[in-house]
């Protein structure tokens, strides 16, 4: 069952059942998020597409079993599915499609629990019982998502909007990435620890591609083309962000996240006993 809000030229569709992924946003009627293999792949293999969720770690992690804040995380894709990359490594967290979502909603907001103590699998993978909030409102020109998180746990999550222009063709798509610090990726796309100054140009995407990680700037990311502007902002509570656009798919992906990519395993994740990270995208 889906949840639809809408709001002057904006209608943006969430499933509370399917991991409470963001499956559609659409501006004056056109979808503005990446469809990619759509929602039945999302569910079937966690493939990711629109805004999904990516909990309670985003991207990569360089282990399946390991220690932090003083417990043991041991992750079975046997006992908990989840998306494993070329090389083996979990993707992605573990509530992607994942039920169990209490949501409620009127025609502009929506509010979703989800109670990580109440799923036995899940808690004795991520041994850290607490729960997720998601508060989401619509306006006429802005979608908007906060995730607080209440109890005693490691924060490592993050979302991963894919924006798409319809009707331009992706070497004509004007983007801005006002990013000032790179994060440096080995060969398995996780973080070195070194980081460097760096400055991405603003301008047509043309044949550029990214698949790289940031420290969040204090500007939006922003989409232009064909007459329409999207501008994602990280509001609070991430201070980091990857950007994401293949070669060949026609999408980009400005992704906040709360920690570095494999922050878990390397134990630079904080623990927090309530924790609050909002963003938002801007269609205009």
């Amino acid at each position: 069952m889906s949840v639809t809000l809408a709001s002057g030229d904006l209608e943006a569709t969430f499933f509370p059942e399917a991991g409470m992924i963001g499956a559609s946003l659409k501006h004056r009627g056109e979808e503005v998020l990446g469809q990619r293999g759509g929602l039945e792949a999302y569910r079937a293999e966690r493939k990711t597409m629109g805004i999904p969720l990516l909990y309670p770690w985003a991207n990569r992690l360089s282990a399946r079993r390991f220690e932090v804040a003083g417990r043991t995380v041991d992750i079975d894709p046997e006992r908990t599915p989840i998306r494993l990359d070329g090389s083996g490594l979990p993707m992605h967290g573990l509530l992607g499609a994942h039920p169990g979502w209490e949501a409620e909603a009127t025609a502009t907001s929506l509010t979703a629990r989800f109670d990580f103590a109440a799923h036995p699998a899940l808690l004795e993978t991520f041994p850290f019982p607490h729960t997720l909030e998601l508060d989401v409102t619509l306006d006429e020109t802005m979608l908007r998502i906060v995730t607080i998180v209440r109890g005693e746990v490691p924060i490592a999550f993050g979302w991963h909007p894919y924006l798409t222009l319809p009707n331009v063709e992706r070497a004509d798509w004007h983007v801005e990435i006002p990013v000032t610090e790179q994060l440096a990726l080995d060969d398995n796309m996780l973080p070195t620890g070194e980081r460097s100054a760096t400055h991405v140009p603003a301008g047509p995407l043309g044949d550029r591609a990214f698949d790289d990680a940031y420290t969040a700037p204090s500007a939006p990311f922003a989409l232009e083309g064909g007459g329409r502007r999207i501008e994602l902002a990280f509001e609070d509570g991430f201070p980091y962000a990857q950007v994401f656009a293949p070669p060949q798919d026609p999408l980009i992906a400005f992704e906040p996240m709360t920690a570095p990519t494999n922050a878990l395993v390397t134990g630079t994740a904080a623990l927090h006993t309530q924790y609050s990270a909002a963003f938002s995208i801007r269609v205009a």
